[in-house]
């Protein structure tokens, strides 16, 4: 992410209908990555949870958005307080910036960065989500939310690219959110399933995806969207570094894609669309934080290694017993930690700074810095989010109930199922149909069988 200084200098160049525009695009290209990921994980589950799964990424867009221009900003970018969060009056609620004032150093209005910023804010608790299918009341998730990212994100946000965050100033690499958005969220995932626990019938009853085509659809347009997500973050197309960026993001994710397909050939004995569409999130999620710092062929090597480490993390909630529904701890936050700690070795100093990993004669400094950036945000976000998910818990209750989440959370939580059949068919079928409608906990039995 390129420098987020805040005041405008008396020298700032020119606004630049060019960068303007381009930022604009890459920000409607990263709101596009929500609904996506709300295909992406709703096709995941099983069908008594397809809305409850699209919702749960939906209620971001309206949530986050709210508190993003009330205080977010302020908090993520504003003047630094301490090295641990900002605040300027002026971008409370919007109320005091200029339609044609700049972000300092850049030729973008202050509007569009908050605005490029505020689709990473609304993506990243979306993210949590796949960890929880199944089982939490909606009620409880939206309030999650405001309370999550008010103490969690935008903090670490500033921590991470807000001008006087302690990572920032220490000089940890994260180009576009390996630690402020991805460990962030699977740090936060983990954290939230220790407090709920698991579903009825974990590692008992087949919890299949319902809809592979639909996780395919949606993993084609997050990769599609990742493009603004990544080569927008160096704000603007002046030099090249989102370019670099636009290739390694191509070049990773092929790679990861491969190397998650190679695994499960040789572990499982076939290849998957559902592998194929997670070893392709997982070289995303990896290259997030990198690809501004290292070259093609590095790109080619952390996706990779992101690829055939996420496809073998995903097996560790059997091994240790957590219920991560849809793998965002083994994507996530392994890819994230993975993307970011590779900094450290393949970072090449031509890039986006001068700043060299191990590889490239640069030493271990690099990454001791990388390691120190990702166990912090890990550490911050994994017992801050488990704090409130106890704390709504013990309140509100933060699960539906046993005999809600086997007949359906769907049909409890929003009174609607993904797929009306009754129309179906013809004849006596289809006034049998009309006349005896099938539960939800009937077609749950039907699909699951």
């Amino acid at each position: 992410m390129a420098p987020a200084i805040t005041t405008l200098a008396a020298d700032a160049p020119e606004l630049s209908a060019a960068n303007t525009g381009f930022m604009l695009i890459c920000s409607a290209l990263v709101m596009l990555m929500t609904p996506a990921l709300a295909f992406f994980y709703g096709g995941m589950v099983r069908v008594k949870s397809t809305l409850n799964m699209l919702m749960m990424s939906f209620i971001s867009l309206g949530i986050v958005t709210i508190l993003w221009v009330l205080y977010g900003f302020s908090i993520a970018f504003g003047t630094d307080i301490g090295s641990v969060v900002g605040w300027s009056t002026e971008y409370a609620g919007f109320s005091d910036i200029g339609v044609v004032e700049l972000w300092d150093g850049y030729t973008i209005p202050v509007y569009v960065f908050a605005v490029f910023q505020l689709m990473f804010a609304i993506i990243t608790p979306a993210l949590i989500s796949g960890a929880l299918a199944d089982r939490v009341k909606f009620t409880a998730w939206a309030l999650f939310i405001a309370l999550w990212v008010t103490v969690v994100y935008f903090p670490v946000a500033h921590w991470v690219w807000g001008a006087g965050g302690w990572l920032f100033e220490m000089g940890v690499i994260d180009f576009a959110g390996g630690t402020a958005v991805h460990i962030n969220a699977g740090a936060a995932a983990l954290g939230v399933i220790l407090v709920i626990g698991k579903r009825v019938g974990f590692k008992k009853d087949p919890m299949r995806p319902h809809s592979l085509p639909l996780v395919m659809l949606g993993a084609g347009l997050l990769w599609f969207g990742w493009f603004g997500f990544n080569a927008g973050s160096w704000l603007g197309n002046d030099d090249g570094v989102g370019a670099v960026m636009f290739v390694n993001t191509q070049v990773a994710t092929a790679a990861a894609m491969l190397a998650w397909l190679f695994y499960e050939k040789i572990r499982h004995g076939a290849f998957t669309t559902l592998g194929a569409a997670s070893g392709a999130v997982a070289g995303l999620v990896a290259i997030t934080p990198a690809g501004g710092s290292c070259s093609p062929l590095g790109a080619i090597a952390i996706g990779a290694i992101a690829g055939l480490v996420c496809a073998m993390a995903v097996g560790l909630k059997y091994k240790f017993g957590y219920d991560d529904s849809l793998d965002v701890i083994g994507v996530h936050l392994v890819g994230g930690v993975i993307g970011s700690l590779l900094v450290g070795f393949f970072a090449t100093g031509g890039v986006q700074s001068d700043a060299k990993g191990l590889f490239y004669g640069g030493g271990f400094d690099q990454l001791v810095k990388q390691a120190i950036g990702v166990f912090a945000v890990l550490a911050y976000s994994l017992i801050a989010s488990a704090i409130l998910a106890l704390i709504i818990d013990k309140t509100m209750g933060m699960r539906v109930s046993e005999d809600d989440e086997i007949s359906g959370i769907d049909q409890v939580e929003h009174a609607e199922t993904a797929y009306d059949f009754s129309g179906a068919g013809g004849g006596a079928s289809s006034r049998s149909t009309a006349t005896a409608p099938v539960t939800a906990a009937q077609q749950t039995k039907k699909v699951d069988a």
